[in-house]
């Protein structure tokens, strides 16, 4: 089942972020190795490819997990979680109609 999974930063989340996203980049990586992954990258806060100084609101993954539990748990164990860059985490179901 494919999952949603959304991170919401913090407000001074730039710091954090930015020390964490190595080891936080290897798991989307892995997911994708194995084929699970559907797409993943953050939010900017303006509407461009680089926000620059402005920054990132949060993330988004889309991926395929075996249940609920199993996205829940990866989602907890996000070095992101681990630093808190994220105020938020939501986990949801999500059934792929297009394309």
């Amino acid at each position: 089942m494919l999952y949603a999974i959304i991170g919401r930063d913090v407000p001074e989340a730039a710091e954090p972020r930015t020390s964490a996203r190595p080891a936080h980049m290897l798991r989307p990586k892995q997911l994708k190795n194995e084929d699970h992954l559907v797409l993943a990258g953050p939010f900017p806060v303006i509407d461009g490819e680089d926000p620059g100084s402005e920054g990132l609101t949060g993330s988004l993954i889309v991926a395929a997990f075996a249940d609920f539990d199993t996205a829940s748990d990866w989602t907890n164990a996000d070095p992101y979680v681990a630093v808190g860059v994220y105020k938020a985490t939501e986990v949801a179901p999500l059934k792929k109609v297009l394309p």
